[in-house]
Parts: structure tokens; C-alpha cells; sequence
């Protein structure tokens, strides 16, 4: 990377500075000592494991506090050196630390490459990742500690910042599907994984650089300032207690790097889209000990659904204080603040079929809106003691606001005077809502590394803690159901009582919102809310709190690894907080976890595992009078084989899994008329399948991910064994899902650094959600072609990205035949990307 003019000139300034320094030193010891011994000179380069320069390693003359740290190139200089015997060790973030031990008797040359320490104990990522492929090596999350993504006996997708550029994604949402088994369940922050639902309001299925936090469940999640996106799949408990049972995503941002970049780019697209980012990160100090890095982003859109637009801004700064290569300290900030509506999804006649309606067709009303403020602190802090042992403490602040007022669907048609359906007519209500939420995790623990004999270990210990807290002046306010004429309103419809109901011009019952008639294309007009008779929802302030006690042991003999994890959780409810009726509920669960793996040759890992789940009720569930509260936790239980090997010098990974998952007391809404929030908790769902992933390089210019996944998930046990769901498959889950995205780029030739990029994305059908509603529904599989087409000009890539390039209809996923949700027809959108 070149040095600006400005560079050039405050390096100019420190090496006169330096050198003046230097020379008065050196007079003052010619004058008051002339018998000083010669003094000489060591310089050298440091490189990677691939010859790659690498910048800001610290080289220190050991026993000493005389060091130096390399620059752009990898080179180092020490000077006024006393020649004898000398040691220099070299240390650099994510690399085994060097020694090199020698005899000085004239100024000489030491140059050194480091290889990477995926074995580092070390638990949070401190320093960003230097990697620049589909290919991610080690995760932090599988473990807690810096362990080789091939090492860990549990399946574990991702998708790396360059798989996210190339495709020219924005939301987590766009990249879920270069992951096995993970499917997109609505257009919200929502998933399938292995069959069960992950949702963003959920702190279990949601996890910020390993830590739980509070995200929005309505808008997806931004890429703004994510370096991967990772799922462990199946439950996660032992690690972080409460967790989803068929996976947990987890956003890792990006961190400080120690070497300058800076890039900018700007999309403009289908649809009105227009997004900016701005990425920045280096040294803030001379001796590389201070790092930062800024992510700054745009995003505008207004959708191919009616009134669905929306604007994001997001401000992520971060930055590293690396005082030696013991000591890491962090600051991450990430704010957002989003402005649009809520999508509720397609509604479609009630004699019709799903192409019935257009899927741009959405209910809101153009006075809808919804605003959302997220914003994320998190302190992190990495010591090592020693070369094997090392303390981790992280901290995570997150805060997020809700204020919206929207027209929904009330999951029903409009009733006649003589109570059957109006199929064209859609039951409306409309709600106006705040909402704030406060979070606080804290977690800590202890690696220590040590031998006994030819067996290797790592021994993990540690407690975690975690608060979330619905504040006092959360309230909504909605409007529904029909109009009686006492001036009350009901939800009900009784045709023996029709004349306690206000009736419309044709003698049906009044609805107290105007009905949303599939046939009247004006339905998205201004909504006079002054007119509607609204109730006050009960939403009682709540905390949710717990903490959990954990041990894990890496175990290395030979060929073999053991991973051997015991948690212990407590996990308490405070209902109605600081209220006369406050009570307080406390659930606790003790979390095994084992899993082994054998080492079959450089290439070719095989691994085993067996883990159990545990994840409460939400609050929200269980503080509801309507629900038929309260419910026992969902408990899960996995078992997990596979085989995970490296290709082509490393350049390819490759991971298949074999998978048999259990849940047990899942809810689901018992099909009440009378009652739309009673809810009932089956007996036990299973979720079985097969899943491989494919990321890399097959050759340098030719980058490349596949996935393939089998998934036989239904419910297997229910309270009578006659309902309508046991033994179909769960909702929003394609038996089959199977998606390719490959690149080339030209590196000869009159077409130089010209790229193509080529991708299918592919489901089977899945059904809503769930049998047991009268207006169930399957959504049809699909086959997606995307492409793109890429442009290297020096500093400046250019790119040309085109999804669902053949126009196809369909459906990410949905409920019933009141809220299913379409997926984007044709989208183009054009990226320069600018890096100096």
C-alpha cells in the first residue's frame, strides 16, 4: 500500500528526528566514553506462510526492551546493538511466536516466516482477519478459543466478507444460503437451521462476536461491518447456555487490522436502491500498538413490495490497543438507526392460489412507519500470563428501541352477516407500539494449556452472565375486530347476536379498521387512525437473567482430539418487575457436551459429537394470560458425524455431516378461534439429514462454494397423536436445498482482470406453518440463476450483479395464505469499489 504525500512526509520528519537523536547520542558517547565498544546492526523481512509481507510484527531483542516493528514491506531494523550472542523472537497476532538465536560479530541479516497458531490460546478476536477468500481457517465461536475451523467436532458454516462482496450482498438474509441447512423462514431476521426456527428477538439464536444480544426480529441484519457470518449448528448450550436448538448465527464484525486499508464503494440498483460504505483501518500510533478501524454505511431502497422502502445509517468504529504481544484490548461501537415499515407478507384470496394476488401487493398503509435504534458497546480483553495460559474477559452493552404504528392482517377474513368467509376481504387491525430494551452480557474465563506425558490440553473455565430487561413505558395500543354498538369492540363474530353489531351499508358486521379488499388496488392509501376505538395491550415490564458455569477440555494425542464441555445454567424470569403482582420463575439445566476428532492424514479430519440443548420460554410467552402460560423449556439433543478435509495446498475445505437432532415442548398456537394467542407444546420433533459445504480456491483465480442439504424434519410426538402436524414436515424447511456460486477471473491476456461470477440457488417445496390452520399452504420449490461480472482497473473494481436473472416467482417462506412471503423478482444493481 503506498504512503500519501502526508505519509511520506511525517516518515521523513521521524527518520530526521531519529537520526538527529541518533548522532547527539552518539557524539555525547564518543566524548565521555572513548573506549565504547562497536555497536551493529540486524535487519530482515517477515513474511507469511504463503511469502506474503506481513506488517506490525514486533521484534524485540529478548531479555530487552529494545525492539522494532515492521512496516508496509515486512522489514525491520535494530540498531546500536553490542555484538556477543543475541536471541530475537517475533511475535504477531494469530502467528506461533519465532526465535532466532545467533552470534553478532557484524551487522547482519535475520529474516523469519511465520505460520499461523490456530492453537493460540486466545478467545476473542482481537486483530482482524488477514484472510481475503471464501475460505475461513479457525473460528473462535465453536470453542472459545482459537481453533482451527477443521478441529472442531461440530459442524460450523460461514460466509467470509468476500463472498459477500462478490455477490453483492447487504443482509445476513442474502448469504444464508451459501450455508447447508439454513434457510431464510420469513422477509424478517428469521431462519430455518436443521428444520427449527431462529429469530432475531431471541437472544438464544443471535449471537455479536460470541455474545448474546438484543437484535430487531422485523428488519435484516446489515453486512455493513461484518467480516464473516458464522452458524454453529445444533445447540450451542454448553458454550452459551439458552440456545436454539437447531443452530446459532453468530456476526463477527471486523476488527482492527495492522496494516493500512481503506476502501470506499457505492451500489446503485433495481428498485431505487442506493447504498454507500466506507471502510478504514490501521495504525494510530508509530509502534502499531494502537489500532482502528471505521465501517460507515448508507443503505436506501424502496423495494419491489408496495411501500416497503426503508433507510439505514450505521457508524461501527473499533479500535485495539496491542501495548506487547501479551496484552489485547478492545473497543467495539456499532450504531443504527433504520426508518420504513413492517412487512407482514403477501395475503392472497381465500378460494385462490398463491399467484392470485401480486407479490408486490403488500397491506400497509402509507402512514405506517417504524423506527428502530440499536446500538452495541462491547469491551473486550485478552492477557496472556504465560505462553499457555490466558485470561478473557468481554463485555457487551446493547441497547435497542422500537416505535412503530402499522395496519397488519388479523390473520383472518372478514365474516358476512351470515358468518361464512368473504374470501376477497382481508380482517385488518393497527397498532401503535414502543418499545425499549436493555441488555448486558458479561463473560469470562480462563485457558490454560499444558501437558502430561505425549497428550496435549486445553483446559477452559469460565462464567457468563446475561441480562435483558423490557423498561417501564413499553405499551402498544391496537385496534381490532369488529364494532358493537355499546361502543366496544369484540373479536368475535356471533350471527344469533347480530344486532349488538354495527352493521355496514350491505348488513355484515362493521370492522372496527377498514378491511383490506384484495380487489380495491387503493388499499395502501392514509389511514384516519383517529377514527378506530383502540385497547391498551398489557406489555409488563420483565427481566430475564442468567448465568452459567462452564468447563471444557481440548484433549490432543496423537491423531486423536477430544472436545469435553459441562455447563451449568440458571436462567430466571422477573415478571411484571416492580409491580404488586411482580413474580419471579428460575429454570436451570445442567449442559453436556462431547465430541472427538481423528486426524486421517494432512487432508482429512473425521468427527463425532453428542450435545444437549436448553432454551426457556420467552417472556413474552410466559407473562401472557392468553397464552395458557406457563410452559416448560425446550430441551434438544443432537448427534453428529462427518468428515472435514483441506484441498489444493489448503486452498479448499470441504465438510459433510450426518445429523439426528431432538427437540422436545415446542409451542405452537393451538388453533383457538375464541383464542389466537392460546398456545400448546408438542411432544417431540425430529430433525435427521445429511449436509456437505464446499469454500475456496480450486485455483488462485478460480473461487468457489457449494452446499448441498438433506432435511427429514417433523414433529414425531403429540398430545393425542391425532393432530394434523404429526409427521409432517416442519414448516419453512425444504427437504432438499442446494446452491453453487463460482468465480473466475482472467489473468492474461487482453481480457485481464476481467471476472465472471455464476451462481444457482435452489429448494424443494416447503409447507407454512402449520397443518393445524385452515388456511395452510405450500410454497412451491425453485431453481435461481444469479450472475455477475467483475472489472479490475488498479485501485478500482467495478462489478455488475444480477439475481433471479430468469425472473421466477417464489417464495422464501410464509405461514398461511394471510402472510407468505415472496421473494425479489429480477434485481440488477452496479458496485464500484475503490481501495487506496
Amino acid at each position: 500500500m503506498k504512503c500519501t504525500s502526508y505519509c511520506k512526509l511525517m516518515m521523513l520528519a521521524a527518520m530526521m528526528i531519529g537520526t538527529v537523536t541518533t548522532t547527539h547520542a552518539q557524539t555525547e558517547t564518543t566524548l565521555n566514553e572513548p573506549e565504547a565498544k562497536q555497536t551493529l546492526e540486524v535487519n530482515g523481512y517477515v513474511t507469511g506462510k504463503k511469502g506474503e509481507p506481513l506488517m506490525g510484527v514486533v521484534v524485540q531483542v529478548k531479555g530487552t526492551n529494545k525492539r522494532a516493528i515492521t512496516n508496509e514491506q515486512g522489514a525491520y531494523t535494530l540498531s546500536a546493538l553490542q555484538a556477543g550472542d543475541l536471541t530475537l523472537t517475533f511475535h504477531y497476532i494469530g502467528c506461533k511466536p519465532e526465535e532466532r538465536h545467533f552470534v553478532l560479530s557484524q551487522n547482519q541479516r535475520q529474516d523469519a516466516q511465520l505460520s499461523e497458531a490456530t492453537e493460540m490460546l486466545q478467545g476473542v478476536e482481537v486483530v482482524g482477519r488477514n484472510e481475503r477468500s471464501y475460505k475461513n481457517t479457525r473460528t473462535f465461536v465453536g470453542t472459545k478459543t482459537a481453533t482451527a475451523v477443521k478441529d472442531v467436532p461440530q459442524s460450523i458454516g460461514y460466509v467470509t466478507k468476500e463472498l459477500v462482496l462478490d455477490q453483492g450482498a447487504t443482509t445476513v438474509n442474502d448469504v444464508v444460503k451459501n450455508i447447508s441447512g439454513v434457510n431464510q423462514y420469513t422477509f424478517y431476521n428469521d431462519f430455518s437451521i436443521r428444520g427449527f426456527r431462529t429469530t432475531g428477538n431471541r437472544n438464544s439464536g443471535n449471537l455479536i462476536n460470541g455474545m448474546r444480544a438484543q437484535t430487531s426480529l422485523w428488519k435484516q441484519q446489515s453486512l455493513a461491518n461484518i467480516e464473516r457470518v458464522e452458524v454453529i449448528k445444533g445447540p450451542a448450550s454448553a458454550l452459551f447456555g439458552n440456545a436454539a436448538p437447531g443452530g446459532v448465527i453468530n456476526r463477527v464484525t471486523k476488527k482492527p487490522l495492522a496494516e493500512t486499508r481503506r476502501q470506499v464503494s457505492t451500489t446503485v440498483g433495481s428498485y431505487a436502491t442506493f447504498n454507500a460504505y466506507a471502510d478504514f483501518t490501521g495504525k494510530l500510533n508509530p509502534k502499531g500498538s494502537l489500532l482502528y478501524r471505521l465501517n460507515l454505511g448508507y443503505e436506501n431502497t424502496d423495494s419491489y413490495r408496495d411501500l416497503q422502502g426503508g433507510q439505514n445509517f450505521i457508524v461501527a468504529p473499533s479500535f485495539s490497543y496491542v501495548p506487547n504481544h501479551r496484552t489485547q484490548f478492545n473497543v467495539d461501537v456499532f450504531y443504527q438507526q433504520y426508518t420504513g415499515k413492517i412487512d407482514r407478507g403477501q395475503s392472497i384470496f381465500g378460494d385462490g392460489d398463491l399467484y392470485s394476488v401480486p407479490i408486490s401487493r403488500s397491506l400497509s398503509a402509507a402512514n405506517d412507519y417504524l423506527k428502530e435504534r440499536l446500538m452495541n458497546i462491547t469491551l473486550g480483553l485478552t492477557h496472556k500470563f504465560t505462553d499457555r495460559i490466558s485470561f478473557n474477559s468481554t463485555y457487551l452493552n446493547s441497547s435497542y428501541d422500537e416505535d412503530m404504528q402499522e395496519h397488519n392482517q388479523a390473520n383472518a377474513y372478514v365474516l358476512n352477516a351470515d358468518s361464512s368467509q368473504n374470501n376477497s376481504r382481508i380482517l385488518m387491525q393497527a397498532m401503535i407500539r414502543k418499545r425499549h430494551f436493555r441488555n448486558n452480557s458479561f463473560n469470562n474465563y480462563l485457558n490454560v494449556g499444558f501437558n502430561t506425558g505425549r497428550a496435549q490440553h486445553t483446559l477452559l473455565v469460565g462464567w457468563d452472565y446475561f441480562q435483558t430487561d423490557l423498561l417501564p413505558g413499553t405499551s402498544a395500543l391496537t385496534a381490532r375486530g369488529y364494532l358493537l354498538k355499546n361502543g366496544k369492540t369484540t373479536t368475535k363474530f356471533n350471527k344469533s347476536k347480530i344486532n349488538n353489531y354495527v352493521l355496514d351499508a350491505d348488513g355484515n358486521p362493521k370492522t372496527n379498521v377498514p378491511y383490506f379488499d384484495l380487489n380495491n388496488t387503493t388499499g395502501n392509501s392514509i389511514k384516519d387512525i383517529s377514527k378506530y376505538v383502540f385497547t391498551a395491550d398489557e406489555i409488563n415490564p420483565y427481566r430475564q437473567y442468567s448465568h452459567g458455569i462452564y468447563l471444557q477440555e481440548q484433549l490432543r494425542y496423537g491423531p486423536l482430539q477430544l472436545l469435553l464441555g459441562l455447563r451449568q445454567e440458571y436462567f430466571t424470569d422477573i415478571l411484571n418487575k416492580q409491580r404488586n403482582n411482580e413474580t419471579r420463575t428460575t429454570q436451570h439445566a445442567l449442559i453436556p457436551r462431547v465430541g472427538a476428532v481423528l486426524t486421517l492424514n494432512k487432508q482429512i479430519n473425521l468427527y463425532g459429537t453428542w450435545v444437549k440443548g436448553f432454551e426457556p420460554q420467552s417472556a413474552s410467552v410466559q407473562s401472557n394470560p392468553n397464552t395458557g402460560a406457563p410452559f416448560s423449556p425446550e430441551q434438544s439433543q443432537l448427534f453428529e458425524v462427518g468428515a472435514k478435509s483441506d484441498w489444493f495446498d489448503h486452498r479448499l475445505s470441504i465438510t459433510t455431516a450426518l445429523f439426528h437432532l431432538t427437540k422436545n415442548n415446542t409451542l405452537y398456537n393451538a388453533g383457538d378461534a375464541g383464542n389466537p394467542d392460546l398456545l400448546m407444546q408438542v411432544g417431540e420433533e425430529v430433525s435427521k439429514g445429511v449436509e456437505v459445504d464446499v469454500a475456496g480456491e480450486l485455483l488462485p483465480n478460480w473461487s468457489v462454494v457449494v452446499n448441498y442439504a438433506y432435511t427429514d424434519a417433523k414433529i414425531t410426538k403429540t398430545a393425542s397423536g391425532t393432530e394434523k402436524d404429526l409427521g409432517m414436515q416442519r414448516p419453512n424447511t425444504p427437504r432438499h436445498a442446494a446452491n453453487i456460486w463460482t468465480k473466475y477471473i482472467l489473468r492474461h491476456g487482453p481480457l485481464r482482470n476481467l471476472g465472471i461470477g455464476l451462481g444457482v440457488n435452489a429448494n424443494s417445496e416447503r409447507f407454512g406453518q402449520v397443518g393445524k390452520r385452515a388456511n395452510t399452504i405450500v410454497y412451491p420449490g425453485y431453481a435461481l440463476l444469479n450472475a455477475a461480472l467483475y472489472y479490475r482497473v488498479r485501485s478500482l473494481q467495478l462489478q455488475l450483479n444480477a439475481d433471479n436473472l430468469l425472473n421466477k416467482t417464489y417464495w422464501v417462506g410464509g405461514y398461511d395464505k394471510l402472510r407468505s412471503f415472496p421473494g425479489s423478482p429480477f434485481f440488477v444493481k452496479a458496485t464500484a469499489t475503490y481501495r487506496f
